[in-house]
């Protein structure tokens, strides 16, 4: 597909939440307790969106905080040789920059470990919006996991706000992580008062029935993963209620299966469109999520119809899946393009 003029704002996207230095294991296959060294590399849903996007050609800027610590400088580094827009991001005294550490059993054990105790993202505050051009950004992006605590959860929402005030389009990466919260059922609660002014909601089937919980003996753990929780319940009817709560679009990620694009009708029920995966080896499923978003959103600021936005993600979320991490191996657009073409196009 041709590449199209970008829309002309000062950025394409603004991305807000986790950064973290992620550490998988190189022994892919090995037990945790067998691993014996990691490769590091930068993570966190929203930073990994703001890398993925901009190699694929948009503007972007992140809103993260990071500690006053080695950590924090590895990953302004990355960021800054990605050409990710950082100044926006406060170091955060007296706070640790976050850090997960990953295994890697294929085809389905990914076993993680989230250090977020103290960390520098969850006190980004009010004032920190208020110096990002928000208003300046065709999409604000942000994921479930900003509002699991203050001073961070108020920050978002009130980014939110300003987002909805501006006509810039507000897009949740619904990023369900039950241990971040002290009942996961307050998740649904705290997701559900903000759908008002979300445009566009990303998730898994899990992430969804999440946004609805109603009994934690819905949620089933798999491998001791906090990163892999089962949420049982009925999608279907979990994505028609999101999207009577205001966004006009639910994109339902299936791993493997691709996407199907919930469009929300005056009448009745959504309109669904289908986008099939491309089937590859899978080395790592962790980040693919991530790839995804970077590869719809880049096709939708472009003016691309859902199908083609939702395809272009499925393409680089299976590039990513072949690979040992995640933001350090997301496509350019011609690296993308050039798998889909091999594929029959999008």
């Amino acid at each position: 597909m041709e590449q199209k003029a970008l829309i002309e704002y000062t950025y394409d996207s603004i991305h807000m939440g986790r950064s973290s230095i992620d550490l998988y294991a190189n022994e892919v296959g090995s037990p945790f307790i067998d691993i014996e060294n990691f490769a590091a590399y930068v993570g966190g849903s929203p930073t990994n969106i703001s890398v993925g996007l901009r190699r694929l050609g948009a503007k972007t800027a992140i809103l993260t905080g990071l500690g006053q610590d080695p950590v924090g400088d590895f990953i302004l580094d990355f960021l800054r040789k990605e050409d990710v827009e950082t100044q926006f991001s406060p170091r955060k005294a007296g706070h640790r920059t976050s850090a997960v550490v990953l295994g890697i059993e294929p085809p389905n054990k990914f076993p993680l470990v989230y250090y977020r105790d103290n960390c520098a993202d969850i006190e980004l505050t009010i004032d920190d919006v208020l110096a990002t051009p928000i208003a300046e950004s065709r999409v604000f992006q942000f994921a479930g996991t900003n509002l699991y605590q203050d001073p961070c959860r108020s920050a978002t929402l009130f980014a939110v706000e300003l987002a909805q005030q501006s006509n810039t389009e507000v897009i949740l990466d619904i990023d369900f992580r039950p241990d971040q919260w002290h009942d996961p059922r307050a998740f649904g609660v705290v997701i559900r008062s903000i759908l008002s002014n979300v445009d566009i909601v990303l998730g898994t089937d899990d992430e969804i029935n999440a946004v609805m919980l109603a009994d934690p003996s819905q949620m089933e753990l798999t491998d001791s993963q906090v990163s892999d929780t089962k949420v049982h319940g009925d999608v279907d009817t979990a994505i028609e209620l999101i999207l009577s709560l205001g966004p006009k679009a639910v994109l339902q990620k299936r791993g493997s299966e691709g996407v199907r694009v919930h469009l929300k009708q005056e009448n009745g029920p959504s309109k669904q469109i289908e986008a099939l995966g491309f089937p590859v080896d899978v080395y790592n499923i962790l980040g693919a999520g991530d790839a995804f978003a970077s590869g719809f959103i880049y096709g939708y600021i472009n003016g691309w119809g859902w199908y083609e936005a939702a395809q272009l993600g499925n393409a680089c979320g299976a590039i990513v899946v072949t690979k040992h991490g995640c933001a350090n191996f997301m496509p350019t657009y011609n690296e993308a393009m050039e798998f889909v073409e091999t594929r029959g196009g999008l």
